[in-house]
């Protein structure tokens, strides 16, 4: 019988991220790299795994990651999203610990486009009466 993969997608500033999870030995692979050698901050890593320690899942799920776009930072939090998103579609009993903490909202906060006639998105010229 063929194992059951759950996918998901998460999203966060530009950074997109495809998530695969499967049953495993706790393997995270992003960008076909070593969790560890891609995602360097200690900070991030936490960040990641926070999903799967709140499932009780850490050892025993396998988890694959094409993620893009974005910056490290905005990267971390598109893969956090995604797995949490995929935790749901393997067992829909983690939904409340996981919205509760948080981490099935798409944190939609975006860079502002710049508006014509203007320097910036927010910036005006300065205003002069003669």
């Amino acid at each position: 019988m063929a194992e059951k993969v759950f996918y998901a997608t998460g999203k966060r500033k530009t950074a997109i991220a495809r998530v695969r999870i499967k049953e495993g030995t706790g393997v995270i692979m992003v960008n076909e790299r070593n969790f560890d050698d891609y995602f360097t901050r200690d900070v991030l890593r936490r960040l990641i795994r926070q999903p799967l320690e709140l499932a009780g899942k850490k050892n025993s799920i396998d988890v694959l990651v094409s993620v893009r776009g974005g910056g490290m930072s905005g990267q971390a939090d598109a893969v956090k999203h995604g797995i949490s998103k995929a935790l749901v579609e393997l067992d829909v009993e983690f939904k409340p610990s996981l919205k509760k903490a948080g981490l099935l909202t798409r944190d939609s906060r975006i860079k502002e486009r710049k508006k014509y006639g203007q320097p910036g998105a927010r910036k005006r010229f300065q205003y002069s009466k003669r």
